[in-house]
């Protein structure tokens, strides 16, 4: 990740629909030199991957598509995690359920990249994704800003164009986030409303005279119930987003979920306004929040905290540190004997060459 010139990976793991969308959507935007696409299912992805490559010839940047397995996911700049169900599918009843499923998945998969890629960006898709970002964080062993979820950037952006229509203006001049967790527990933060700088309250009173309460709720809900269903389009654009900020080093403020470090809120993996870079999640900002905000930001902090502890994280999390210890101190042993192999050879030429110039010297001398 240090040298920016080197060709840009990005692997893929999980090729559902929203893997295969955003796969297409990362040759579309030319973002990458190489996609690598990793499932369980071999037969599928080596066919998603054949049918990408065929559309990739007809773009004028060069992409390579290509199957591959965990091990080709090394020198990967970014890695997106999108296996796993969803939750309106048949065997997954609950939340509960849905974590239990995913979380189980997660387990085999993190380790697996962490150790094929561990200089790279994790990002999360998989539902839900901020107790699933919090469990990635701690099975990779990887610092906080490598390791983020897609959060509420959809919420955020659905948000801004419902207020934008209201408004009869373009959704990039509106100014407006929904933070926390991903889900029931989303919070938006109508304190913060703007457009050109104008406030919420007044922005009403512009348009019509009305700054009416329960119109704005309604607004909210509706960017809620617009994550049910097919969303796998707007998942992949949110996901390329993302990566383009961050391959393009761009310091793109996005309400992706990372770990928590404002309001008195630590251990947890929320969605709040993020500066996304070529470091990955570079710094959180710390809004100024109203009550009502920081109540519901607690709230939701506690929920997905909840969920975090049912998955019972430390047993395994101590076994991966060790495993992780035991092939850092190999390396470290290989390294070190590496380096007194060469060493030796060095005296060895040293004390050869001492022996061969001895009677050259003694001749010279003699004379």
């Amino acid at each position: 990740m240090e040298n920016n010139c080197e060709p840009i990976k990005v692997a893929i793991i999980g090729v559902g629909n929203v893997g295969v969308a955003t796969a297409y959507s990362l040759l579309v935007r030319g973002l990458a030199a190489e996609i690598v696409l990793v499932d369980a299912d071999r037969v599928k992805v080596q066919w998603e991957a054949i049918h990408l490559q065929n559309a990739a010839v007809v773009f004028p940047h060069p992409t390579r598509v290509r199957a591959g397995t965990y091990a080709d996911c090394a020198d990967a700049t970014v890695t997106i995690i999108s296996a796993g169900a969803r939750r309106d599918v048949p065997d997954v009843e609950s939340r509960p359920d849905l974590i239990n499923q995913n979380g189980s998945i997660l387990r085999r998969i993190i380790p697996e990249v962490a150790n094929y890629a561990p200089n790279g960006i994790l990002l999360i898709a998989s539902d839900p994704v901020d107790v699933l970002t919090y469990l990635s964080l701690k099975l990779s062993g990887f610092p906080s800003n490598r390791v983020l979820g897609l959060g509420t950037i959809l919420d955020t952006a659905r948000f801004r164009y419902l207020l934008a229509r209201r408004f009869d203006i373009d959704p990039g001049s509106v100014y407006a986030y929904i933070i926390g967790e991903h889900g029931d527990g989303e919070i938006p933060v109508w304190s913060m409303v703007s457009a050109a700088g104008i406030p919420l309250h007044d922005l009403c009173e512009q348009k019509d005279g009305e700054n009416d309460k329960r119109e704005m709720e309604a607004i909210f809900r509706e960017t809620q119930l617009a994550d049910v269903g097919v969303t796998y389009y707007a998942v992949a654009a949110g996901l390329v987003h993302i990566i383009e900020a961050i391959l393009r080093d761009e310091n793109t403020i996005l309400t992706v979920s990372t770990l928590a470090a404002h309001y008195g809120i630590s251990d947890v993996c929320l969605s709040l306004p993020t500066k996304v870079n070529r470091k990955g999640a570079d710094q959180i900002l710390h809004l100024p929040l109203n009550q009502e905000e920081l109540s519901g930001l607690f709230k939701s902090a506690e929920s997905v905290k909840a969920a975090i502890s049912a998955l019972n994280l430390g047993t395994q999390v101590a076994e991966l540190r060790g495993k992780l210890n035991r092939k850092t101190n190999s390396v470290k042993t290989k390294r070190r004997n590496t380096q007194n192999f060469l060493q030796f050879r060095t005296d060895t030429s040293v004390s050869v060459r001492e022996k061969l110039a001895t009677p050259v010297d003694q001749w010279r001398s003699s004379r």
